[in-house]
């Protein structure tokens, strides 16, 4: 079989399950509060208790697939609530193999959201006004808060991290635990799409807690090897088990 010109043999990309980030925004935007009540830094915020069961949902869909399309490696981000969704999926035999170290990577890391960092939406305009309407003239996408990222700088970072992944995992099946931005991300680099077109794909639906999106890597007519996405923000694992869909945007602000 040929070589797929150092692709993966197939790339899932998992968003995390919901954290306790994502249940602390939501009551702070129910209650029109300015700041998230979460004493925590983001990289420490874990999975909540629901969290917890669509991660292991989603580690037993990954062990229901035949040994020989199960994943054969696992990244994940630094952040708690990734690894924790890795762990799990791990724990439930969703690796081909059994059970195997979860790779640690910080380039797929949460945005960083600089000063914004606990903030709601209207936190954001009570503070920062004036960077509030630099972001809704720039837009998300190129907009960088003081401190933070802007979309851009996430896919800067995300090629790099794609290039290790086809160095070393070339041909392999890999599974990435990581963010809803980073997801999107990766989703903008590997389609090859525009600014517009990743934000239409963002305003159609919230990826969903445990969403699963996978790609292929098939040689096409010319023999050359080009991404092929097979699925997106797929939710079966919560909804055969019963397990609650929750699709909240980034936990620690509420400008996504």
């Amino acid at each position: 079989m040929p070589q797929r010109q150092h692709w993966p043999e197939r790339l899932w990309l998992v968003r995390h399950g919901q954290s306790q980030g994502n249940v602390a925004r939501d009551a702070a935007h129910e209650a029109g509060l300015s700041v998230i009540d979460l004493d925590l830094r983001d990289v420490d915020v874990p999975l909540s208790e629901l969290g917890h069961r669509q991660a292991e949902a989603a580690g037993r869909w990954f062990a229901s697939l035949p040994e020989h399309e199960r994943p054969e490696v696992i990244l994940a981000s630094p952040y708690i609530r990734a690894k924790q969704t890795a762990e799990a999926i791990c724990k439930a035999g969703g690796l081909a193999g059994g059970s195997k170290p979860t790779i640690i990577d910080e380039r797929l890391r949460e945005r960083e959201f600089g000063v914004f960092d606990g903030l709601t939406t209207k936190g954001i305009r009570e503070k920062y006004p004036e960077e509030a309407a630099h972001r809704t003239k720039m837009g998300k996408f190129y907009h960088r808060p003081p401190g933070g990222e802007s979309w851009a700088d996430v896919i800067l970072r995300l090629r790099s991290a794609l290039n290790t992944i086809n160095l070393h995992y070339s041909d392999k099946r890999v599974v990435v635990v990581a963010h809803q931005v980073v997801v999107l991300c990766m989703r903008y680099i590997l389609e090859e799409l525009s600014e517009a077109e990743i934000l239409a794909i963002d305003r159609q639906a919230e990826i969903l807690n445990c969403g699963i999106c996978a790609y292929d890597f098939e040689p096409d007519e010319a023999a050359l090897c080009a991404p092929t996405l097979v699925l997106w923000n797929h939710g079966a694992p919560m909804e055969a088990e019963g397990t609650p869909q929750t699709a909240e945007p980034d936990a620690m602000t509420g400008s996504r």
